[in-house]
């Protein structure tokens, strides 16, 4: 049974670390790499293993003083609004397409339905691009709202629904609308706040 634990203790622990080298995302890196080290130093101590102990405690060590430093650092979050033609815009849609296909298969980009379009700058870096049209006089439709894999870590979503509310119903909308075509997605719009109204459509309440 003690070597059962272990063995488990350390191919649980191999496998994390493993996975958290896959994540594109910095913060899910570390607390993913976190929980992998820690297991490990786990596994050096069931095994008495100094050198296992020592180097995966380290880990643990950097991996908490990175994390403590992203999520309690003050960010400060705009947005810039584009022209509908504007190159950057475009040369940003098509570096990042693949990417954007895997949470928005098929979409393209049509420039005369747009009513908005703006980049999300997070500490004036461009983490990610809103295009959305209006879809009747009080709803605004989501084309796209994609954030650059480094930011994925729902700031930018919460930015947008949240502290932009004022200015969507300064524009006359009152619900937001989104399609979920993907699982990842579909998860995405859950954690901001939004409600399952079809089979793949949801809505976002800007009133109560």
């Amino acid at each position: 049974m003690e070597m059962h634990i272990m063995e488990w203790a350390g191919y649980l622990g191999t496998g994390l670390i493993a996975l958290s080298m896959a994540m594109r995302s910095i913060a899910r890196f570390r607390l993913i790499n976190l929980f992998g080290a820690g297991l490990m130093a786990i596994y050096g101590v069931l095994i008495s293993s100094v050198p296992v102990i020592i180097l995966n405690t380290f880990i643990v060590s950097v991996d908490i003083y990175y994390l403590v430093e992203i999520y309690s650092k003050k960010e400060s979050f705009e947005v810039l609004d584009v022209d509908k033609h504007d190159s950057y815009l475009r040369r940003f849609l098509d570096f990042y397409r693949d990417d954007i296909r895997n949470y928005f298969p098929g979409y393209t980009y049509e420039p005369a339905q747009t009513t908005r379009r703006f980049f999300i700058l997070r500490n004036m870096m461009a983490a990610g691009l809103f295009i959305a049209s209006r879809e009747d006089d009080h709803t605004l439709r989501v084309d796209l709202d994609y954030v650059i894999p480094a930011y994925r870590d729902f700031k930018s979503g919460k930015f947008i629904f949240y502290q932009l509310r004022n200015a969507f119903l300064a524009d006359g909308y009152r619900r937001v609308i989104a399609s979920g075509e993907t699982r990842k997605h579909r998860k995405y719009l859950k954690k901001l706040g939004f409600e399952k109204t079809g089979e793949v459509l949801y809505e976002f309440r800007l009133t109560n």
